[in-house]
Parts: structure tokens; sequence; C-alpha cells
């Protein structure tokens, strides 16, 4: 899990927020259940390198609020429009039992075992991530399809995905497809033989060389000898 240090923030000006963030903090808040929002900061750098991990946003953290262990879920980054640093944060509180609507990645294990993806097939992904509806304690932290055995023309539908009982898809009413393992759109065309190459080149030059025999001569072109006057005859 991952943890992170955070301080009671009492910032009420944009002047005292661009001061904490020259020293190096990132203004946040806490919100949800029935205790009141917390305004706090946390430091940017231990903040960058948790952002760096993958799916930051679908995990849960465990905030040191002055001491006080809680554990939240990251549900919205604010990024600087030129720096692209994170300038605010919003963390959900984790309350038992209570429900809420997070996506969740999927990750593809055993490409290697794959006898579709050995001849050259090519694993389409439709959804690289998947809305699901769960206890705020039991998000998963990512959704498995194993491509073991699988050949070309199979399909993944979210039924072949094995959730908990109170674990399931915001898209109801349709078995919707994550991903399908294709046979290849580009057939590679063989190479001709070195004797067909040699072959056409020379029908294509005796062609040429018949070509240039048989042209007959432009209607302005003149012989030698045209231009030569008669002699005049001698009175």
């Amino acid at each position: 899990m991952n943890l992170l240090d955070a301080n009671i923030r009492n910032t009420k000006t944009k002047g005292e927020l661009s001061t904490l963030r020259n020293n190096g903090s990132v203004p946040a808040v806490i919100y949800g259940g029935e205790a009141k929002n917390e305004t706090i900061s946390i430091s940017k750098k231990l903040l960058k390198s948790l952002i760096e991990k993958e799916n930051f946003l679908s995990n849960i953290v465990t905030l040191n609020v002055d001491g006080k262990p809680q554990n939240v879920l990251p549900r919205e980054i604010k990024y600087h429009i030129i720096s692209d640093e994170p300038i605010h944060v919003d963390f959900l509180r984790v309350v038992p039992g209570v429900k809420i609507r997070i996506e969740v990645p999927v990750q593809f294990i055993n490409h290697e075992k794959s006898p579709g993806l050995k001849r050259g097939g090519v694993l389409n992904i439709v959804r690289r991530k998947v809305e699901l509806r769960c206890p705020s304690e039991k998000i998963p932290e990512n959704l498995v399809i194993d491509l073991d055995g699988v050949d070309i023309g199979e399909s993944f539908k979210i039924s072949s995905i094995n959730l908990e009982a109170d674990v399931t898809p915001t898209i109801v009413g349709r078995d919707f497809v994550i991903a399908t393992l294709a046979a290849p759109t580009v057939m590679k065309e063989p190479e001709k033989p070195a004797e067909a190459e040699a072959a056409e080149g020379e029908a294509g030059a005796e062609a040429a060389t018949a070509e240039d025999g048989d042209k007959p001569a432009a209607e302005g072109d003149k012989k030698e000898g045209d231009d030569k006057k008669p002699a005049e005859e001698k009175k």
C-alpha cells in the first residue's frame, strides 16, 4: 500500500497557496464520509514518485495526517498548464461498506503461451480499463486476462473475468468485449525468385528495343539532301 505524510494547512489566499507550492508542497483535500473535509499539504517530490507508479488513481493510499493514518483513494490530480507539475489533489476517504465507481486497468499475461500470437495474430484491446462499482475497501488492483492457450478468433468478455459478488461493472445489460485475438491484417507478399526477376528484366528490354526500331519518322523530320535545291540549267 502507498504511504504519504501529510500536514494540516490553513491557507486561505492564492498568495499563501503559491508560497506553499514554491516550498515544495502540494495542497490537497480529503473529503467523503461523515467527517468534515480536511485541507492538507503533501510533499510534491513524494507525490510525483507515487504518480509515476502504475494505476495511482485506482490504488488506496494511507495518509499520515499529523501522525494519524487514514486510508484514502486519489480521485483527481490537477496539473500546471505549462510545467505539467501537480498543483492539487483530491482524496476520497475509504469508508467500509460504501460503494464507489472506479476505473480498474486490465492486465494481460502469458503472451508467450498464446498459439494465436505465435502465428502472427494481433491482440486488439477494446478496453484498457473497466469501470466498476465496488466497496471502497475491495477495489481490485487490476483485471487479469490469461492468454495461455488462446488462439486466433477468440475474444474476452467481461463475463470471462471473475469478480467478487459485490463488485460489478457499471455497464449492465450486455456482456461487453474487452479484447479479441484477430488474424494479421496485412499479409506479406512472397518474394519473387531471382530467375523470374531476371526474365522480366530481359523481356522489358526486348520490348523497348522493338518499339524504338518500329518508330516511324516524325512528320517534321527531313532526310539528308531535302534542303538542297536542284542546279539551274545553263542556257
